[in-house]
């Protein structure tokens, strides 16, 4: 492994970059070591690729992001947000790019990001419309687990109340959020590795039953 003091330029070399790199490549000998600048972490690509991360698809406004933090906290895993990753790297907010780029376009930066995450054991919670880029699909479900928090379109339409646009939330013009909900429920059912059924679920019930999946995955593994 490289040592602190090379860890060191590596993060300062990427700070200087501003994150526009999420990862700097570093080869010695037949090892190639990469350092994700948003993990914190150093991975070696020619190791088996780690299968033992959960990743939180669903709706807006199921809980994925505040359920996955405390999850992670939980479990003693990392987190990431991939909305929070896509933000830094582009250095807009999601409804900035959605409005610069359209639907199309946003979509297309989600995939590619989503489908460059390397990590291990974390807890990642994806943007709503992850499901609609089929190589991050592929690629996220290659190094974890795939959980659907499943909410009912009642309950996720009086979470989201009239905030839609100014979340970011990927929707075509004209199109209502009923529609939207009806589209992608196929879509979340079809990369769910596992369903936790939210609708009766507060955000502790629903950290528990992500650690209590996260269990028994992990039983399953051993």
């Amino acid at each position: 492994m490289f040592s602190s003091r090379s860890r060191g330029v590596a993060l300062r070399f990427l700070m200087r970059r501003g994150g526009k790199r999420q990862v700097l490549k570093i080869a010695r000998g037949t090892a190639c070591l990469f350092f994700d600048f948003f993990a914190g972490r150093w991975y070696n690509k020619n190791m088996e690729r780690a299968t033992d991360n959960l990743i939180l698809i669903g709706m807006p406004a199921c809980g994925k992001s505040t359920a996955g933090v405390l999850a992670a906290k939980t479990l003693g895993y990392g987190f990431i947000d991939s909305d929070l990753v896509i933000q830094t790297q582009e250095k807009k907010l999601l409804s900035e790019i959605i409005e610069e780029r359209g639907m199309e376009g946003f979509i297309d930066v989600e995939n590619r990001v989503n489908a460059a995450i390397w990590a291990e054991r974390c807890v990642i919670a994806t943007g709503g419309s992850v499901i609609y880029g089929a190589e991050a699909m592929e690629h996220l479900k290659s190094i974890g687990s795939v959980i659907y928090l499943k909410v009912s379109f009642e309950e996720i339409e009086r979470r989201l109340g009239n905030i839609i646009l100014g979340r970011g939330v990927v929707i075509r013009r004209g199109e209502s959020l009923r529609d939207l909900y009806d589209e992608r429920v196929p879509l979340y059912e079809k990369y769910a590795d596992y369903t936790i059924d939210c609708d009766a679920h507060g955000v502790e019930e629903t950290v528990h039953a992500v650690c209590a999946l996260a269990e028994k995955i992990g039983d399953k593994r051993e």
